[in-house]
Order: structure tokens, then C-alpha cells, then sequence
């Protein structure tokens, strides 16, 4: 079984967490710590963390991955 990878990003805020809290509801699971940093062009903090998940089907650089 093929492992894909995600890094999901999002503004430090609630929707950070909640985006992460859907790809775990999904059988995503964390792959390493998450990252913060400064956005200065924007102003804001931004927040990363990668995912990882096995799938079944094969994986291809078409596949959306987050419908997996």
C-alpha cells in the first residue's frame, strides 16, 4: 500500500486546527511536529504540519489527495 503526503497550512486560528482535526476524522495521521512561522508580507502567523496516509489504490501525481 502506497503512503501519500499532505503538509496542510493554514493563518494561526481556529480553521488551523480544525483542518488538521479533518484530515485525522480521515484516517490521515501526523507525520512529524508542526511549524509556525511569521508571515511579513501578510502580517500574520502561519502554521504548518504534515500528514500522511496508506491508501489502496496506486498512487499518481493527478490524485487529489485530499479526497484520499
Amino acid at each position: 500500500m502506497p503512503t501519500i503526503y499532505r503538509l496542510l497550512t493554514e493563518d494561526d486560528t481556529s480553521a488551523f486546527c480544525h483542518k488538521v482535526s479533518l484530515a485525522l476524522s480521515k484516517g490521515w495521521m501526523l507525520h512529524g511536529a508542526p511549524s509556525i512561522a511569521f508571515d511579513p508580507v501578510r502580517g500574520v502567523m502561519r502554521c504548518a504540519q504534515g500528514v500522511t496516509k496508506e491508501i489502496a489504490a496506486a498512487y499518481h501525481p493527478g490524485m487529489k489527495l485530499g479526497e484520499q
